[in-house]
C-alpha cells in the first residue's frame, strides 16, 4: 500500500444500492503509521463529523475510538501507512469507522483487563465500551487487516 505522507481526504458521496435507496457519505484519508499521525486522524474525523453535522457527545465518542483505534494499528503494524475511513450510513443513523493496514495478524478482543499498574492494554477495552458493534477482518483495501468500530450516529 503506497499513501502519501500526509493527511489526504478524499471525500466520496455515493448512494447505496439497496431500495429504498438511501445516501451515504464516506471520507477516506491516509496517514503514515507513525505516533504523530494520532492527533491528525482525531483531528481529521472531528473536521469531518463536523461537517456532516454529527452530534457532539457522537463526536466526542468518534473522535476517542479513532484515537485509541489509530494508537493501536500504529504500535501494532508493520505497515508504513494506514488508511482510516468513516462512513455515515442508514438516513444518517450509524457511524462506522475503519483503520485499514498491512499487517496480516488480525486483532483480537483483549484477554483480560489491564491492572491499575500497566500502562498499556486499555484500548480495546475502551472500544468494547463506547461501540456499538466492533470486530476486525481482512481488508480488501489493504493487503492486511482492519480494525471498525460502528456508532449510533443520533441521539
Amino acid at each position: 500500500m503506497t499513501l502519501p505522507t500526509h493527511p489526504v481526504a478524499v471525500p466520496i458521496t455515493v448512494m447505496a444500492a439497496a431500495a429504498p435507496r438511501r445516501e451515504y457519505r464516506e471520507h477516506w484519508f491516509g496517514l503514515p503509521a507513525l505516533h504523530t499521525s494520532v492527533r491528525s486522524a482525531r483531528d481529521t474525523v472531528r473536521d469531518r463529523l463536523r461537517a456532516w453535522k454529527v452530534p457532539g457527545g457522537v463526536c466526542c465518542d468518534a473522535v476517542l475510538l479513532v484515537s485509541e483505534l489509530a494508537t493501536n494499528t500504529v504500535l501494532h503494524t508493520d505497515s508504513a501507512q494506514i488508511l482510516c475511513g468513516l462512513t455515515l450510513t442508514e438516513d444518517e443513523q450509524r457511524l462506522r469507522i475503519e483503520l485499514h493496514d498491512d499487517s496480516p495478524t488480525p486483532v483480537r478482543p483483549p484477554e483480560h483487563e489491564a491492572g491499575p499498574d500497566e500502562e498499556s492494554g486499555r484500548g480495546l477495552f475502551l472500544i468494547q465500551q463506547l461501540a456499538d458493534r466492533w470486530g476486525s477482518a481482512h481488508s480488501t483495501r489493504t493487503e492486511g487487516q482492519f480494525v471498525w468500530a460502528e456508532l449510533t450516529a443520533q441521539p
